[in-house]
């Protein structure tokens, strides 16, 4: 893990996968995805009537599952294929993909930024969501590359 020192509130996970940009983009861009490359064990389904394509200012909506089932509702808030995407819910704080061709690939980067929402960092921090959205992040990136690289 990694934190951008500017924003060190920041939590980002880097991962080089074997694969296009374009291609890694697209399952980023399709929530119907979502719930298959998701590390943290939260994210349940994808809900009736999100589109099938992303885009910015796209709503779509999720079931999920931390402690107690409920629903939630996101907001993409960057759009710009196939470098970044990245989504917000009504706490504010945003689920990011940064992509980058490198050799060997894309280096595909995974941040969640709480900055948008500062006071409610404190509490996140006491109950460990910055080291277990890390964990969960790694573990993101790894069911990715193992979804974009099985065909």
């Amino acid at each position: 893990m990694r934190s951008n020192l500017l924003q060190p509130r920041v939590v980002a996970v880097e991962r080089l996968i074997p694969a296009d940009a374009q291609r890694i983009f697209d399952v980023l861009a399709d929530p119907a995805q979502h719930p298959v490359f998701d590390g943290s064990g939260s994210v349940r389904q994808a809900q009736e009537g999100n589109p099938e394509r992303l885009s910015k200012g796209a709503t779509f909506g999720m079931d999920m599952k931390l402690g107690r089932r409920y629903q939630i509702r996101n907001t993409v808030v960057e759009f710009d294929e196939p470098r970044r995407i990245a989504w917000r819910h009504f706490g504010g704080h945003r689920w990011r993909y940064l992509l980058s061709e490198a050799e060997g690939g894309t280096l595909v980067r995974e941040e969640w930024d709480p900055t948008p929402v500062p006071r409610a960092y404190p509490v996140l921090a006491l109950t460990g969501f910055p080291k277990r959205n890390a964990e969960g992040m790694a573990k993101t990136l790894e069911r990715l590359q193992e979804h974009v690289t099985r065909s």
